[in-house]
């Protein structure tokens, strides 16, 4: 809505880039609190922290690149200046490769790698919250015209179109991310299996977008008549609810598969 929050000659101070760099923050210093109270490597969470978010921007950038390849072979200055660098982004994308990172990182510390992000993927789901706050300040990722009392106008300037009425697809999914870290908090509580937290989280998180999706109206990639989003959340759905059946299965019937798989071999 108002993304120039501070001019100070060409240095300009974007309120998209304060969200986020606000939401890592407040995230990792709750992630930390919480590290001490339950005993976990401080250390490790702040590496993890740090690759994930490096990981995450790599692979949202990349997969930001595939979906708009056109507008990159377009106009190739721009996506690869500095501005442009820094604006458009694919949040799946992060998530792999994010994900991927840390997967990584526990192989040479030699670390259970879901047990961390059990452990700190409701702040990832609030540092997501955070960065959709960003995106309604900026305008990007906006959504359809509407004629809904929830209807926002942005101003000029915005990269939002200026003048209409617009769903604020932004502040639905921020409202979404923080509450999926609420409930995977809760969650998390009472979980006694490793991998359940970040199976859940993979599961609000891909029904949750993919309905919102619905209600956008910027360009983003299509698949078919779906957008991208949409179908990569199709294809995630399952396979999280699949991983979160098998992680839950009672150890006898575990057993019993794996002496299948070998009488078959």
């Amino acid at each position: 809505m108002h993304n120039d929050l501070l001019k100070i000659g060409k240095f300009t101070l974007h309120g998209y880039s304060v969200m986020i760099a606000l939401g890592f923050i407040v995230a990792m210093s709750l992630c930390l609190l919480k590290a001490k109270k339950e005993k976990k490597d401080g250390d490790v969470i702040t590496d993890i922290g740090l690759i994930a978010v490096v990981g995450g921007f790599l692979g949202a950038k990349i997969l930001y690149f595939i979906v708009c390849f056109k507008d990159l072979l377009a106009h190739p200055k721009y996506y690869l200046s500095f501005p442009g660098v820094f604006s458009g982004f694919v949040v799946y994308g992060g998530i792999i490769f994010g994900t991927a990172a840390v997967i990584v990182y526990a192989k040479i510390k030699k670390i259970n790698a879901f047990e961390y992000l059990d452990f700190m993927v409701p702040f990832i789901a609030m540092v997501q919250g955070f960065g959709r706050i960003g995106c309604f300040l900026a305008g990007c990722c906006y959504g359809a015209p509407t004629d809904s009392f929830l209807g926002v106008t942005f101003p000029e300037g915005s990269l939002a179109p200026a003048g209409i009425k617009l769903w604020p697809t932004q502040l639905f999914s921020a409202v979404g991310d923080f509450a999926i870290c609420g409930l995977l908090l809760l969650f998390a509580k009472k979980n006694k299996k490793t991998g359940n937290v970040c199976v859940l989280y993979a599961i609000l998180y891909a029904i949750g977008r993919f309905a919102v999706e619905f209600f956008r109206n910027d360009a983003r990639g299509t698949v078919g008549t779906l957008s991208t989003s949409q179908f990569i959340s199709l294809l995630l759905l399952p396979i999280a609810i699949g991983i979160g059946v098998l992680i839950n299965l009672p150890k006898e019937k575990k057993e019993e598969k794996n002496e299948g798989k070998k009488e078959e071999a």
